[in-house]
């Protein structure tokens, strides 16, 4: 951990509020900060095995963002502090609820007061009433709101270690890969705050997280022609709150996400989420969170699988999620496991529906009919599984395999297909293939009466449903 030292202020031009805050009052601000970058006063980190459990938690702080990052060993990432308007409070109380003690790591993705509004308070809180906020990693682009000068009076009045960050840097927290992939040294054409947020990639094991701020056109376009497919991520938080100016189809091919997250409020007045966005995850049938009915949205990696937890259940289905109702920001109420997600596939937790989300569809075991009528050996053609299309796009299952506790193990014929809305039936007994009904000819009874588990495996081997009944 780097030692604490005041950073240095320096004069520089003022500018002027953009992004996606409004309404509040601007003033002649605060000083652009001139501070190290953290390239030069650290070493970057080295993340080991996974051992033990990474956490994001997507705080639901409506029209905002606020990200909790807790890693393995304890330590703790703040990715900004919600709005202005609420001066942090929904931010602290959430901290609070969760017994946060200490920020490790306070990251800023760029100055806007949507972003910043909690900064001074949660400062304030952590070295008067706490263990303290390390370090602070900030775009270095000023802002001449009151809430940037609040954050930068609170910097200088506790001492606080202030690092201006670029593209390369690492930030250090123990176990988990924290890559800094923009802006770039020099920022893109214009220093606009948006365009140049500060743009983290954690890596923990198979699984990682892309967190790109209000990165807009040009920012997206710089991250997709410098890193390319190296931007594949398991969760991609929706760039600027969900404006269509942001995660575009071109950042969506490359990072080609298992889920993304949407921070925004339900009633935006900014339309956040745009529709547009919602389409182009819908084509892609990405699940899709949104804090504004999801709740507060948390996410456990043990670094082979993903377990995503809100705290209402709510559509997931892109061009849907606006048919959730809306969850007020500071609810305090437990979330629930809703998914999990892995390498190519999603699947929701037991004792409830098995749902795998595919780029191609949505496998859902739909039926189970363990006990046939009459004599179960004699009678295996009533003994089956129904397994459904729920998605938008077609599903190509030629070569999964069906599996039982025991691991006896059925093989889907080359060629299957179901396309959207269709399912299709697997019978333990004997007879001839169709489009809607597949035999196994197990010889004897498959599915316990009293209980069993189905496995679902793609051709590659990879689990992609598995179902206790």
């Amino acid at each position: 951990m780097v030692s604490r030292r005041v950073a240095t202020l320096l004069v520089a031009t003022l500018i002027v509020l953009a992004g996606c805050s409004a309404g509040e009052q601007l003033t002649p601000g605060p000083t652009a900060t001139e501070q190290p970058t953290a390239a030069q006063t650290q070493q970057s980190a080295t993340a080991t095995a996974p051992n033990g459990t990474l956490e994001v938690h997507f705080i639901n702080v409506g029209q905002s963002l606020s990200t909790l990052v807790v890693g393995p060993t304890g330590e703790t990432m703040l990715i900004d502090t919600g709005d202005w308007r609420d001066d942090g409070q929904l931010v602290l109380a959430y901290l609070q609820r969760h017994g946060i003690t200490r920020i490790d790591y306070l990251v800023s993705s760029h100055g806007d007061a949507d972003h910043i509004g909690g900064n001074a308070a949660v400062i304030e809180y952590f070295e008067t009433e706490a263990d303290g906020v390390e370090a602070i990693y900030d775009q270095g682009l000023a802002s001449s709101s009151q809430t940037y000068e609040r954050y930068l009076d609170a910097v200088e009045r506790h001492e606080v270690t202030l690092y201006r960050t670029q593209a390369g840097d690492r930030i250090p927290m123990d176990g988990v890969e924290a890559t800094v992939l923009g802006p770039p040294e020099g920022y893109l054409d214009s220093p606009e705050r948006n365009e140049n947020s500060v743009v983290v990639k954690l890596t923990y094991g198979e699984t990682s997280f892309l967190f790109t701020g209000d990165a807009e056109d040009d920012g997206e376009r710089y991250l997709v022609e410098t890193y390319g497919s190296d931007l594949e991520a398991t969760v991609l938080k929706a760039g600027h709150h969900g404006s269509k100016s942001s995660t575009s189809d071109a950042l969506l091919d490359v990072v080609d996400p298992e889920a993304v997250v949407i921070s925004s409020s339900y009633d935006s007045q900014y339309g956040h989420p745009d529709p547009v966005v919602l389409d182009r995850l819908g084509s892609r049938s990405i699940p899709t969170y949104w804090t504004a009915t999801h709740g507060d949205i948390v996410l456990a990696s043990t670094g082979e699988q993903v377990t995503v937890q809100t705290q209402r259940a709510a559509p997931t289905e892109a061009t849907a999620i606006r048919s959730g109702d809306p969850v007020e920001p500071g609810l305090d109420e437990p979330v629930a496991v809703r998914a999990r997600l892995l390498p190519g596939e999603t699947e929701t937790p037991d004792g409830e529906p098995a749902t795998v989300v595919s780029r191609e569809g949505t496998l859902t075991l739909a039926a189970v009919n363990a006990d046939a009528a009459g004599d179960d050996g004699t009678n295996l053609n009533d003994e089956y599984l129904v397994l459904e299309n729920t998605g938008d796009g077609t599903l190509s299952l030629g070569n999964y395999t069906v599996s039982d506790a025991s691991d006896r193990v059925y093989t889907i014929p080359t060629g299957t297909e179901l396309s959207p809305g269709e399912s299709i039936t697997i019978h333990s007994g004997a007879g001839v293939d169709t489009a809607t009904d597949l035999y196994w000819d197990a010889g004897r009874p498959v599915w316990n009466n009293d209980g069993d588990t189905v496995t679902i495996r793609d051709a590659d081997g990879t689990v992609v449903l598995r179902e206790d009944y």
